[in-house]
């Protein structure tokens, strides 16, 4: 559901409890959302509001799904075909603290990590930066910095990025070869009890979040369309 006319329901972070993250979705096994086979984990809530939006529902901070932390790194981990995770939302910098704790369980287990943000790099490593900033950032082998700004889109299945102010930081030179997702390609995940999940820039996500349930089974068909 692309609603470019979505409000803010709630404008400023919740408290999350500590050990929790807020999410808006997740699924194992993306293609198009950075190197490799991998989880995504989207997260609620963004002060961006940028324009053409593909996740406008996830501006919310609402709590939408509290997870604990060390049960999200169960689930990615429990897939082996996972051999990575893709943080984005929502604005995952806005959560900076937990999913720092996260990114260090998964690098522990050998998983590279990476994140989307809407803001920039220099944004991040600044004194203005959100709380714990520095701390995601020690834990990235790949940042997609910057803003979607509508008016420099690119729509194309060989960009990394949606729109060209966008950056890819590669901070861990072994996944230097292996930048080769594609981010404006549509992914659809059907599983087991056929509701699906789409990604990609034209997945439109919020048809579906609104069901989520960590709990259930992940059994999914998946197809890509480029």
């Amino acid at each position: 559901m692309k609603n470019l006319t979505a409000k803010l329901s709630t404008t400023t972070p919740p408290e999350i409890p500590p050990g929790y993250l807020n999410l808006m979705g997740y699924i194992d096994e993306s293609e198009v959302n950075g190197p490799g086979c991998r989880a995504v984990v989207w997260v609620q809530g963004c002060q961006k509001g940028c324009s053409g939006c593909f996740n406008p529902d996830s501006w919310s901070f609402d709590v939408n799904q509290l997870i604990g932390i060390e049960e999200l790194a169960n689930k990615i981990l429990n897939n082996p075909r996972n051999i990575g995770v893709t943080f984005s939302g929502g604005e995952p910098f806005l959560q900076a603290s937990g999913l720092a704790e996260l990114a260090k369980i998964l690098r522990c287990r050998g998983l590279n990590v990476m994140s989307f943000s809407g803001f920039t790099l220099g944004e991040l490593q600044s004194k203005n930066a959100p709380v714990d900033a520095q701390k995601l950032l020690s834990q990235l082998d790949i940042l997609i910095d910057g803003p979607f700004v509508e008016t420099l889109a690119i729509h194309s299945p060989y960009s990394l990025v949606s729109s060209s102010n966008q950056r890819v930081r590669v901070f861990n030179p072994r996944l230097k070869n292996q930048l080769n997702w594609a981010s404006d390609s549509l992914e659809i995940h059907i599983r087991s009890d056929n509701t699906r999940v789409s990604t990609g820039y034209w997945g439109h996500l919020a048809d579906y979040w609104g069901n989520l349930d960590l709990g259930e089974n992940y059994d999914m068909k998946k197809y890509q369309l480029k």
